[in-house]
């Protein structure tokens, strides 16, 4: 089923029960934050706000935040989708006229991806002048530097070549008419608004707030740089969307926003933004960061303003995120023949821990093609990959420490890239969008064990008692798959990881980690969280035995990581407790 708009979406939602209104006044001030987030975790239906405070319009949120909504945004599941994508692109390389023949509906279907201009837009019916504090946009969290506009979807086009991009930013608003534009590193608007300073010329932005779910949906994905993300949600949609002119800006908006913001970002302002919390589950520190300001806002008749939540996993992204891997993972074949499988773990906020399998066909085709992926768009955000064999299940973390306890060798299978770009959101390293990565190569070998080599059966295994007793800063310890121990720590972390990985007893494990007070580490979501955001490569990661021989390093034994809560990174996610007890207070109002 298509639809055209986020209005037209959130009444089917109702229709089908996958939709609450709340009729109670709500506050925007993190109160529809606690609401939203409780709300998901009890897998409760999206939720449209009626009555947001200071504002007319109703605010929807959670609307994706489930894989049964996703796949009625989309008519079917998004893997159907990916297995669709892989088949044809594989089907018609080389084009033969068998093949094309047999794949004519794809073909079609991908002739008519564009977008369509159109003479009469929904999204204008109303022109107005910009006053941001008429929609009911959120505080997320108590210590967001303002109120964010969260769902927006920021339309630029390249001023040298036109092509056109769609992503989603968030954008802290500074007073009615001019927020931030919060372009990370890697995201085509913000290589826009480079070649528009390099020309000396402002950019025209549009803003769209509410389209329908396969253009958001676009807009979130990590498409290859330069696809028209416009283009992907008419693939999506199997029709094109429409677009109309703005009303002050010569750039093309969405036909059928709920609103649409426009603009500029002016060349060389800049101001500071943030802090802002964020999908890693921490606060994202405050920069400085281009402005945007606004000439106009439309909007359709009666609108719904969209918004989102982001913080510790599992948030509303978790699924969008899903979702898009789902489409686009399989296509990583298409680029790498030999890759079978890739998976992003949301519970570490996706770029940080990369999953993928490959079937090789000579030794070490697995680490090309690590290195590969890392050089590759939005991948090469990725902090951490690891590699296993095909027919491993790259989603079952389980299933990935047992290839990791079987198959590493830090000695061969251990690869540290430093210096490298890295996620503007990775608050660990020691300079903003400049960090470290690492590859973990646990993909099947014929090797023999080396002497003293383990593969996690050796005797007089310590036991969990013995471990905790080991350190009066370790609290609380957990084993994975005999393969990764989880130490809760209070104080020093690197001095107890530094301590551990040499200790005989602890030789069967492959990764010992020390995590902060506020992990829950036998949860497996948690653990990963709280694991794979706090660490930083080059720093962080120690081994038993470790020197240089030439220029190469050598590891050798257990590895450490001390992914402890360091002094400088920025406060972990939580919600002021008046806030907490005001929810409590009023939650069957709200359903009622």
């Amino acid at each position: 089923m298509n639809f055209n708009s986020l209005g037209e979406f959130v009444r089917y939602l109702e229709s089908i029960g996958e939709l609450r209104r709340i009729k109670a006044e709500v506050d925007p001030y993190l109160e529809v934050t606690e609401i939203a987030v409780r709300a998901l975790r009890e897998g409760k239906p999206a939720i449209l706000f009626e009555n947001v405070r200071g504002s007319r319009y109703p605010l929807a949120i959670n609307v994706y935040a489930s894989e049964r909504r996703l796949e009625h945004a989309l008519g079917r599941p998004p893997g159907e989708i990916g297995r669709d994508l892989l088949q044809f692109a594989e089907g018609i390389i080389p084009p033969t006229p068998s093949s094309l023949w047999h794949r004519r509906s794809m073909i079609r279907r991908a002739a008519l991806s564009r977008g369509r201009s159109v003479a009469v837009a929904d999204s204008q019916c109303f022109v107005v002048q910009p006053d941001l504090d008429l929609l009911p946009i959120q505080t997320c969290w108590p210590d967001d530097g303002g109120r964010f506009l969260t769902l927006g979807q920021v339309f630029t086009y390249d001023p040298m070549t036109g092509k056109r991009n769609v992503g989603v930013y968030r954008m802290q608003v500074y007073d009615g008419a001019t927020t931030g534009m919060h372009w990370q590193i890697q995201k085509g608007g913000g290589f826009h608004y480079q070649r528009a300073e390099r020309l000396g010329k402002n950019l025209e932005v549009a803003v769209a707030l509410g389209t329908d779910p396969a253009l958001l949906l676009a807009s979130v994905a990590a498409l290859p740089e330069g696809m028209d993300e416009v283009a992907f949600a008419s693939f999506l949609r199997a029709k094109p969307v429409d677009m109309k002119q703005g009303k002050t800006i010569s750039i093309q908006v969405p036909a059928h926003a709920e609103f649409v913001l426009e603009g500029i970002v002016p060349a060389f302002e800049r101001r500071l933004e943030g802090p802002f919390g964020d999908h890693f589950g921490h606060y994202s520190n405050a920069a400085q960061f281009p402005l945007y300001r606004l000439s106009a806002i439309t909007h359709r008749r009666n609108p719904v303003y969209p918004a989102t939540v982001v913080g510790i996993p599992p948030m509303e992204d978790k699924f969008l995120g899903d979702a898009t891997q789902e489409i686009l993972g399989p296509l990583a074949r298409t680029l790498h023949s030999e890759v079978r499988d890739v998976w992003a773990y949301f519970e570490a906020g996706f770029h940080n821990l990369l999953v993928v399998s490959v079937e090789e066909r000579y030794r070490k085709e697995a680490m090309k093609s690590a290195l590969g992926l890392l050089g590759t768009g939005q991948l090469s955000l990725t902090k951490c990959i690891v590699l296993v064999s095909a027919g491993v299940d790259v989603r079952n973390w389980g299933a990935v420490l047992r290839e990791i306890r079987e198959q590493f060798d830090p000695h061969y299978d251990f690869v540290l890239i430093p210096k490298v770009p890295l996620d503007t959101l990775d608050f660990t390293s020691y300079k903003m969008e400049l960090g470290s990565k690492m590859i973990l190569d646990a993909t099947r070998k014929n090797r023999a064990p080396e002497a003293g080599e383990s593969n996690g059966k050796m005797e007089g295994k310590a036991r969990i008692s013995e471990i905790r007793s080991a350190d009066r800063r370790i609290i609380d310890a957990f084993i994975v798959d005999q393969c990764l121990l989880l130490l809760k720590v209070e104080g020093n972390g690197r001095a107890v990881v530094e301590k551990m990985v040499k200790r005989k007893d602890l030789q069967h494990l492959k990764i010992i980690a020390a995590v902060s007070s506020d992990v829950d580490i036998r949860d497996r979501g948690n653990a990963i969280w709280g694991l794979f955001t706090r660490f930083d490569c080059e720093r962080d990661v120690v081994f038993a035995e470790q020197r240089l021989i030439g220029a190469a390093p050598v590891y050798k034994g257990v590895m450490g990581i001390d992914a402890t809560w360091k002094k400088g990174y920025p406060k972990a996610l939580t919600m002021h407790e008046e806030i907490r007890k005001k929810v409590d207070g009023r939650w069957k109002e709200y359903w009622s």
